[in-house]
């Protein structure tokens, strides 16, 4: 994929969040129960780092949880970031960054116990996916582990019917990568986003190019509990010492 066409699919997710925030919040007032599992097991004490915290869900969830250590939440859309400050976790901050960019390891404190990137990696457009999980790898300690989710529309037969043709935003599939597709939206309007639907291989050769070793992987949410992946990752030379850890 060349670099303008990465950007033009990171211009298409950014309008799409700035232009359907509080739309897309409202039907995010829950986590789903795969993200929501993997809060369960992550001790009190831990210093994490949200990834794509949106309206601050993970936030509100841990605050329920009476969890103790740092957190800090990154997330490229202002509005959302409004309604995550509001989330009552008293130890939480939130900053705007571009995860898309290297430039937001600058706003974490490492080291982290945790990162957490929720429904994030599928927006990333393949160009800008390794520099995103060096990023990642780089903040965690070296104990650490990074928890994320991708999306399995392709599992579902009503989600796929949303796919629109390239052609709609003047590209042609030719110029993005395999599994790309634009989904459409229909709260409060009509939008649309980039989305990449992850193979077990992508996955796997992301994992050994950004120095990651796989701890845990599932399957959950949606009808059937097929339609988010869940993974945690722990860094090359950590994965000894984490696997006689407390998930």
């Amino acid at each position: 994929m060349q670099p303008d066409v990465a950007d033009r699919l990171r211009r298409i997710n950014r309008e799409f969040y700035q232009s359907f925030a509080a739309p897309f919040a409202a039907t995010r007032r829950r986590l789903q129960p795969g993200a929501a599992a993997l809060l369960e097991r992550l001790p009190r004490q831990a210093s994490i780092i949200d990834l794509g915290c949106g309206s601050g869900e993970v936030a509100r969830a841990l605050r329920r949880r009476g969890h103790q250590g740092a957190y800090l939440g990154l997330d490229e859309c202002a509005p959302l970031l409004e309604q995550a400050r509001t989330a009552g976790l008293p130890q939480a901050e939130f900053a705007a960054a571009d995860l898309a960019d290297p430039a937001w390891t600058a706003l974490a404190r490492p080291p982290c116990d945790w990162a957490v990137a929720f429904s994030v990696l599928h927006h990333l457009p393949g160009p800008t996916r390794p520099g995103f999980l060096a990023g990642v790898r780089s903040v965690l300690a070296p104990e650490g582990f990074f928890a994320f989710s991708v999306w399995q529309f392709q599992h579902s037969e009503r989600l796929t019917r949303r796919i629109v043709p390239w052609a709609s935003v003047g590209l042609d599939p030719s110029q993005v990568d395999a599994g790309d597709h634009l989904i459409d939206w229909r709260h409060g309007g009509r939008g649309l986003r980039y989305v990449h639907a992850f193979d077990s291989a992508e996955l796997e050769a992301l994992a050994r190019q950004t120095g990651f070793h796989w701890v845990e992987r599932f399957e959950s949410d949606g009808r059937g509990g097929r339609l988010g992946l869940y993974a945690v990752w722990s860094p090359d030379g950590g994965f000894e010492g984490a696997l006689g850890r407390q998930l």
